[in-house]
């Protein structure tokens, strides 16, 4: 009865650690565990130009989001006037 419990006990603890080393949290665990990340100056370009681009996008979709609501607000205000019955 002993040894089926240390078994169970063992088998639980590699489920267990298993799901821990795979997840979001055991991740970010082994990455403050691996230290700082030194970038070198090529890669520093690369995430610069990244985020360059990411920032001109946003702006794009800032501006589209703006139009799509000056949109929005014109139609509900046709929505809202009142009809002509006449025709």
């Amino acid at each position: 009865m002993f040894v089926l419990s240390v078994v169970l006990v063992g088998a639980l603890v590699v489920v267990l650690a298993a799901i821990l080393v795979d997840s979001p949290l055991g991740r970010s665990w082994a990455r403050r565990l691996e230290g700082p990340v030194d970038l070198t100056a090529t890669e520093l370009r690369d995430l610069q130009r990244k985020v360059d681009v990411l920032e001109g996008e946003l702006d794009d979709l800032r501006r589209t989001l703006g139009g799509m609501r000056e949109e929005v607000q014109f139609v509900n205000r046709l929505l809202e006037a009142p009809r002509n019955k006449d025709t």
